[in-house]
């Protein structure tokens, strides 16, 4: 053990598609984020532990930083201003194969007042072809920010990420640790479960109803050899409601068998997992049924 310990909180923000949730996943070393390829995946803010012999680290992921043109997007938002104060450190996440665009400096300006130091986090290098590359990328980035350190990583292959926990935990202050060591997620296994079939959902269907789908859990029931779970894909369109369910409820069945798999191997217990489809018109707009979808609450009712 190290004479001095070392913790504190580290958000993660950026732009929509940047790889933040694979990243803490990845930093943490265990799923507690879902992952798709799609903008604006997380729809709130993840809290993910990272505990060593000298320091713990209490990651919050949110989601990517765009613009609110419904009322989901503005609560969306309205969390990743939250996860943004007070913290000890800001990762700022892009993409290393992109240059810089004008949404990165837009998205630079919601960070501009922090108090925090804010470490460039350049992901996915792995889809660079030539890493000389990352030399004018970062020159490109202190033109138009004064970042704390700059670490190329690729979180889907583990590359930087040894280097990137030095560099954070370089910045944190000394002070005790906030959560056993055996504490992962802020998550309850209700909303985590939620997330795994909408995760799901957004693999299967791929671009047929990218934002257009949430998930309740109506129904837990524990026994010591079996979870029973029932739970609610909703949609807005009748349309995304039979590309969901699929021909002869194929679709359905698929989606299911994964988030089932998914499930027993995170809570290490049988999963049996039921499965409805309901259309829910306008439910982004609806804000009780986005209240019904807060991890807090997960109760999944019904806005009429």
């Amino acid at each position: 053990m190290s004479e001095t310990f070392k913790s504190g909180f580290v958000s993660l923000a950026g732009r929509p598609n940047t790889g933040k949730s694979t990243l803490l996943n990845a930093l943490v070393g265990q799923k507690v984020a879902i992952v798709a390829d799609k903008p604006q995946t997380t729809r709130t803010s993840i809290q993910g532990v990272l505990t060593l012999p000298d320091a713990q680290v209490v990651f919050v992921d949110t989601p990517g930083i765009h613009k609110a043109d419904t009322l989901l997007n503005k609560r969306l938002m309205d969390t990743v201003r939250a996860a943004l104060d007070e913290r000890d450190l800001l990762l700022f996440v892009v993409e290393a194969s992109h240059p810089v665009a004008d949404p990165d400096r837009q998205a630079l300006d919601l960070v501009r007042k922090l108090a925090a130091p804010v470490v460039l986090v350049l992901n996915k290098i792995d889809l660079l072809r030539d890493k000389a590359q990352l030399l004018p990328l970062i020159e490109q980035y202190k033109a138009i920010f004064d970042f704390a350190d700059y670490v190329p990583v690729s979180a889907a292959k583990g590359t930087g990420l040894d280097e990137l926990k030095k560099v954070i935990i370089g910045r944190l202050p000394e002070g005790p640790a906030y959560f056993p060591e055996d504490y992962v997620t802020d998550q309850p296994e209700r909303f985590l479960a939620a997330e795994l079939v909408r995760e799901k959902v957004l693999l299967a269907t791929r671009q047929e109803v990218p934002h257009s789908v949430a998930v309740t859990v109506d129904r837990w029931e524990e026994t010591p050899r079996l979870t029973r779970i029932y739970a609610t894909i909703h949609v807005e369109r009748d349309g995304q409601k039979a590309i969901v369910i699929g021909a002869g409820g194929a679709m359905l069945k698929q989606i299911g068998t994964l988030a089932r798999q998914e499930m027993e191997h995170i809570f290490g217990v049988k999963i049996y997992l039921d499965l409805h489809v309901r259309v829910q018109p306008g439910w982004r707009e609806k804000p009780s049924f986005l209240d019904a979808l807060d991890w807090r609450t997960m109760a999944g009712r019904d806005d009429d």
